[in-house]
């Protein structure tokens, strides 16, 4: 897999002319329009890149985006992958591997996920400060111990500095942040109401089904790691929940988790 994540990585810097990239970005469901806000240099389309997968949901234009924000040079992922595409967690988090490779130092994550927090609402932005993994770990199986330790720390899994530092800009820009724990499953279907109070009683404040497994590889590279979850459904009312829909409240919100990006990036 290491031969793998490095030949791609190899070919991706012929492609770019040795692009150095300081951060990576995710972008989730209905979050992709932030990669218009980067003044891009090279856009790679997943299924020319050698070892990717290929992204299959909506919402989700699988591209790799290469430019600069805020006078800081980037690498963004314009739709992620998901166990549930049938995907093994190492097809899941190849992504981040190979952005290591190509010299990230930060990791900047975005997803849209049901609220379980009853004092959230629909459009909010939920800083992460933690996460619980209900999902395979993306680490199970045979250590790269070139990339990381074997039995990796996740204390200050998400990076207590940047969220600091976000709380400060959000402040400045009048934007509302929430914090909360985001609980990953494996999807694809929405959570019944049932486990959307199990993961309340657990301390759980936001329910997706990504996330968790790229930030155990970042963190298992020692990247610093800054999450954002767009509440784009209230998990324990009774409104049934759709894709359409989580699209929708997505990219409604998705300016107000883009400015707080460009700010943070401006900072680095």
């Amino acid at each position: 897999m290491l031969e793998e994540i490095k030949k791609t990585a190899a070919w991706i810097k012929a492609q770019t002319h040795d692009f150095t990239p300081e951060v990576g970005i995710i972008l989730g469901t209905g979050l992709g329009d932030f990669a218009d806000r980067i003044e891009t240099e090279y856009a790679l389309d997943y299924k020319s890149i050698p070892g990717f997968p290929v992204s299959t949901v909506e919402g989700h234009k699988g591209r790799l985006i290469f430019g600069r924000v805020e006078g800081h040079r980037v690498v963004a992922m314009q739709g992620r992958f998901h166990y549930y595409e049938g995907y093994g967690m190492q097809q899941v988090t190849f992504p981040v591997r190979v952005m290591q490779q190509l010299g990230i130092r930060y990791l900047f994550v975005s997803n849209a996920s049901g609220g379980i927090n009853t004092s959230f609402r629909v459009g909010d932005l939920m800083v992460i400060t933690d996460h619980i993994n209900l999902m395979p770990n993306p680490l199970i199986g045979p250590n790269m111990a070139e990339l990381g330790p074997r039995f990796p720390d996740m204390h200050n899994c998400y990076d207590r500095e940047l969220i600091a530092r976000a709380t400060r800009i959000a402040e400045e820009e009048g934007i509302k942040l929430q914090y909360g724990v985001y609980v990953g499953g494996t999807g694809p279907t929405f959570e019944t109401q049932a486990e959307y109070r199990y993961f309340k009683a657990i301390g759980g404040d936001a329910a997706g089904m990504s996330t968790v497994p790229e930030v155990i590889v970042a963190r298992h590279m020692s990247i610093p790691v800054f999450g954002v979850s767009v509440i784009t459904n209230c998990g324990l009312s009774d409104e049934v929940g759709d894709h359409e829909d989580v699209q929708r409240q997505g990219k409604k919100a998705g300016v107000r988790m883009q400015r707080l990006f460009e700010r943070m990036i401006k900072e680095l």
